[in-house]
C-alpha cells in the first residue's frame, strides 16, 4: 500500500508539472503571436521587403530609345517630303510638256489654216481661169464655121461636147448639131435634155 501510494504521489506531481509546462508554453506562444500581429499592424510593409525598386517595376523608355524613335520619325517625314517633292517635280515637267505640245498644236493649226486659205485662193483663181478659158473657147467654137466645128465635136466625148454646146448661143449650137452624125448628135441631145430636166421649173 505504501508502495502504491508512493507511486501515486509521484505520478500526481509529474502530471501537475506536465500540465504546468504545457500552460506556460501555451502562454509564451500566445505572447509571441500577439507581438507579431502588433508589429504587422503598426508597419504592414515592414514584413515584406521589396525585391527591387518601384521605379524599376514600371517599364519606362530609356532616353536613348526616345531619341531613336524621334530619329526614325524624322527620317520618315524627310523621306515622305522627298517623295512629295519628286512627284511635284514630275507634275511640273508634265505640265510644261503639255504646254509646249499645246503651243505646237496651235502653231500647226494656224499654219494649216493659212495653207487652207492659200489653197482656197488658188482654187478660186483656177476656177476663174478655167471659167475664163471655157468662155473664150466657147466663143471660138461659136465663131467657127459650123462644118469645121462639127468635125471637132464629132471627135469629142459626148458629155464634154454637150458642155460646150450648152454654153453656146442657140443658133451656133444648132448649126454644129446639124453637121454631126445622127448617132453623136443623139447622144449629145440626150445629155443636154437630162441636164435641162434637172433644172427646177419656176
Amino acid at each position: 500500500m505504501k508502495k502504491f501510494a508512493f507511486l501515486t504521489g509521484r505520478s500526481g506531481r509529474g502530471s501537475i508539472l506536465l500540465i504546468s509546462g504545457l500552460l506556460v508554453g501555451s502562454a509564451v506562444l500566445r505572447i509571441a503571436i500577439g507581438a507579431g500581429q502588433a508589429v504587422a499592424t503598426e508597419n504592414p510593409t515592414a514584413m515584406i521587403e521589396p525585391t527591387e525598386p518601384l521605379t524599376a517595376q514600371v517599364a519606362q523608355p530609356a532616353p536613348e530609345e526616345g531619341r531613336e524613335q524621334l530619329s526614325k520619325m524624322l527620317k520618315s517625314f524627310q523621306e515622305r517630303e522627298a517623295r512629295l517633292a519628286k512627284k511635284e517635280n514630275e507634275i511640273d515637267m508634265r505640265m510644261k510638256a503639255l504646254s509646249v505640245a499645246d503651243q505646237e498644236i496651235e502653231r500647226r493649226l494656224a499654219n494649216l489654216k493659212d495653207a487652207e486659205d492659200t489653197l482656197r485662193g488658188l482654187m478660186a483663181l483656177a476656177n476663174t481661169a478655167a471659167e475664163d478659158d471655157l468662155v473664150r473657147l466657147t466663143a471660138v467654137y461659136e465663131n467657127m464655121k459650123p462644118k469645121d466645128a462639127s468635125a471637132l465635136f464629132e471627135q469629142m466625148e459626148p458629155g464634154f461636147a454637150a458642155g460646150f454646146l450648152g454654153r453656146m448661143r442657140a443658133d451656133a449650137a444648132a448649126g454644129i448639131l446639124s453637121g454631126l452624125s445622127p448617132q453623136v448628135a443623139y447622144s449629145i441631145s440626150v445629155i443636154l435634155a437630162g441636164r435641162n430636166a434637172d433644172i427646177p421649173e419656176g
